[in-house]
């Protein structure tokens, strides 16, 4: 990822290239960051926040727990820069059946297998 810093981002730019991201770099405290899936849901509970599915078969991020302090930066779309970067407290979710059909649709290419999701809060 360049190194450029994001500017402040107004919330409809935000929640547009969230909406249209494949991916965004995620870092949690002490350990380097990670390219993952990510699932910017638009409905109650979890409007607002990304939730990254992890362990099993699927994508591995180290010190992502918890509680864990963590950077997520997002990617313009169409270009490598970095549109914005947040700090935020990663939590441990117990999704429903309604969370886990829209994780299993993002997840795209594979069958999923995960065996925790975390919400990242942005906004």
């Amino acid at each position: 990822m360049p190194v450029s810093r994001p500017q402040p981002v107004a919330k409809p730019h935000l929640d547009a290239a969230l909406r249209k991201a494949a991916a965004v770099w995620v870092q949690p405290a002490g350990n380097p960051s990670r390219l993952v899936w990510a699932l910017w849901p638009t409905r109650a509970p979890y409007a607002g926040s990304l939730l990254v599915a992890t362990g099993g078969t699927d994508q591995q991020v180290p010190g992502l727990s918890d509680g864990a302090q963590v950077t997520v930066v997002v990617a313009a779309p169409g270009s490598r820069s970095r549109l914005a970067e947040f700090s935020c407290t990663a939590q441990r979710i117990e999704p429903d059946d309604a969370t886990i059909t829209a994780l299993t649709a993002a997840r795209r290419n594979a069958p999923p297998g995960w065996e925790q999701v975390y919400r990242l809060p942005l906004l």
